[in-house]
């Protein structure tokens, strides 16, 4: 698919350019059989796309794995392919077991690992993962300063803070000189839209690009599960358990009836409709197929009408 409609987006005041879609590679567990990941990833660069979204913790849920293993699989096709200058590479600190939290010795020895797996020399956009209210923040946005000014990080930015928090970090990355971070990824979708609250003003007064993450909120979004019988023996399937109330199902309702309008699928309508009107800068969404980065692709250019971006506002408020 042609990516010649859509053009390049900056990763905030950085000199990071992406195509608007950030592929999120936390299902990517298995190093030791790497190439159904590796058709995904040369799928998704071939489609056009280019922001690759990692973190040191994935995947050490899967039994026998203890983070890093998304890392390694990526390392491998960047060695294979030889086309690092090509793509953006998004990874996080302070979610591994073994690495919690933000102090300088964490985040630098996390740097170092990550820069290890990836088989790499920088790291395009480096995240603090989580907020860590037991390290002095000068401390910790010292760290990753260090490590943009020795040429290891490109830019900076933070998961999962509360609006204080980033407010905090800011002051102090100002006050210090530092490198100021220069996106947010929080969780956003049609049935997790606390986002809209405050996180979404402050990363405007910031100047922060904005990627979400659980966009399609486990897969139940694409409308794949709609009875409890859907979830079984499926990998995501007790998370999307919660979904399944009448709330969450006229979403889905909804959802269905818009990508009939527009011939397309409800996954490609849930993530269109998190961008439409400027609210986020590019979704992140996992593919574990062609056929899935062909629904991912289409959402990018796909243009909702202004009237079924306000039913989709207004079926899913309770999830406000």
């Amino acid at each position: 698919m042609s990516s010649s409609l859509t053009t390049t987006v900056r990763i905030g005041a950085s000199k990071l350019g992406i195509y608007p879609l950030g592929l999120g590679t936390n299902t990517f567990n298995d190093p030791a059989a790497p190439q159904e990941y590796h058709a995904v990833l040369d799928g998704f660069v071939e489609r056009g796309g280019n922001f690759i979204d990692t973190a040191d913790m994935y995947s050490y849920w899967v039994p026998g794995n203890s983070g890093g293993e998304s890392e390694t699989v990526i390392g491998q096709w960047l060695a294979n392919r030889r086309q690092r200058d090509d793509v953006i590479i998004a990874t996080k600190v302070a979610g591994k077991p073994d690495l919690l939290g933000l102090k300088p010795e964490t985040i630098a020895r996390g740097a170092e690992d990550s820069l290890r797996r990836l088989q790499t020399d920088y790291i395009d956009l480096y995240y603090a993962h989580y907020q860590d209210d037991e390290t002095p923040v000068v401390e910790s946005a010292a760290a990753f300063d260090k490590l943009v000014a020795e040429g290891k990080v490109r830019a900076v930015a933070l998961s999962n803070f509360s609006p204080q928090a980033i407010d905090e970090w800011l002051r102090v990355a100002e006050e210090n000189g530092f490198a100021k971070p220069v996106a947010l990824q929080p969780q956003y979708s049609l049935v997790a839209r606390e986002y809209e609250q405050e996180l979404a003003g402050v990363a405007e007064r910031h100047e922060m690009s904005v990627f979400p993450y659980q966009v399609l909120a486990g897969g139940f979004l694409s409308g794949k599960y709609r009875t409890e019988a859907d979830t079984k023996g499926r990998a995501r399937g007790g998370a999307v358990k919660e979904y399944l109330t009448p709330a969450g199902l006229r979403i889905l309702d909804v959802l269905d009836d818009v990508a009939a309008e527009h011939q397309t699928d409800p996954a490609s309508v849930a993530l269109a409709w998190a961008t439409a009107h400027g609210k986020v800068t590019a979704p992140l969404a996992a593919a574990t197929s062609l056929a899935q980065l062909d629904q991912l692709f289409a959402a990018v250019e796909l243009q909702l009408t202004d009237e079924q971006v306000a039913k989709l506002d207004e079926v899913s408020e309770a999830f406000m």
